[in-house]
């Protein structure tokens, strides 16, 4: 599914052709996600002005003049920018484009989820208190995510750190390629119980998820089935994986065997001769 390195690059992507712009007409083609588009958009948003694009965790938020429309993009989604200049004005919608936010300058968002994990929601207000962002831990790349919060948080856990990290309570957005990818680079392994980690090694590790969700960021995300930035185009970190998907491969630091296990339904890929 897009993790938090390809949330931010379609936020990227499409922040310029939305701020600042006037929404004309919302268009709902199957209400039917993860939880049900509210029937009200079509006549709520009209009107509203976009002020500026945001993330939390691995959500969208469009802030409106009356509250913030919220969009997850689930395990297949992906948002599309269609406008004139792009030659893709007239494009019909497609068997799985289920949503379409139209600006007065003809500029359409279109979300594309095949799966139909993805959400599309509304808060008034403040989106931040929308009961799916209320209790989110702090952003990975941001200061509040720091060795000393980590290791406070985490006393007494017997939680494998590679659960621990994927929580969203703990920390918001570290989804399960960069936990894979952030416990190699801090050399520790995934099975560790998180309240056996000393605070040095937090202070490795806070920088490994920094550093692996930034590199991947730059390198324009992950290609994942069905994941797009917003020009359509793939993203590639996957190139510069460590570890992920590696299973009986050779590790690219010792050469020795990378090994697959399942935690919590997930599959965590580690060297077991880098990883203590």
């Amino acid at each position: 599914m897009p993790e938090l390195p390809e949330v931010e690059t379609t936020r990227r992507g499409i922040a310029p052709h939305l701020a600042g712009k006037t929404i004309a007409q919302v268009v709902i083609r199957n209400s039917r996600l993860r939880w049900p588009v509210p029937d009200e958009l079509p006549s709520l948003l009209p009107g509203l002005t976009i002020r500026r694009v945001t993330r939390r965790a691995k959500y969208l938020l469009l802030d409106c003049d009356a509250g913030t429309l919220l969009i997850h993009l689930g395990m297949s989604g992906s948002l599309r920018i269609l406008s004139a200049k792009s030659g893709h004005g007239n494009e019909s919608p497609h068997k799985h484009d289920h949503f379409d936010l139209i600006l007065r300058d003809q500029t359409i968002l279109r979300l594309r989820d095949p799966r139909r994990f993805g959400a599309v929601l509304w808060q008034a207000g403040d989106g931040l208190q929308h009961p799916l962002l209320l209790n989110l831990g702090p952003e990975p790349l941001t200061a509040d995510f720091s060795a000393a919060q980590l290791f406070e948080k985490t006393r007494g856990s017997r939680t494998a750190i590679k659960q621990t990290l994927m929580n969203h309570h703990v920390v918001a957005g570290v989804g399960n390629i960069y936990a894979n990818e952030a416990l190699f680079l801090a050399g520790i392994n995934p099975k560790t119980a998180a309240g056996r980690i000393a605070l040095p090694r937090y202070e490795i590790l806070v920088q490994a998820v920094k550093q692996t969700l930034q590199r991947a960021i730059e390198a324009g995300g992950s290609t994942l089935r069905d994941f797009v930035h917003s020009d359509g185009s793939s993203g590639y970190f996957q190139q510069q994986y460590w570890v992920y998907g590696r299973a009986g491969q050779p590790c690219k630091k010792c050469a020795g065997v990378i090994k697959h296990i399942r935690q919590g339904q997930r599959s965590s890929f580690y060297c077991p001769a880098c990883q203590r």
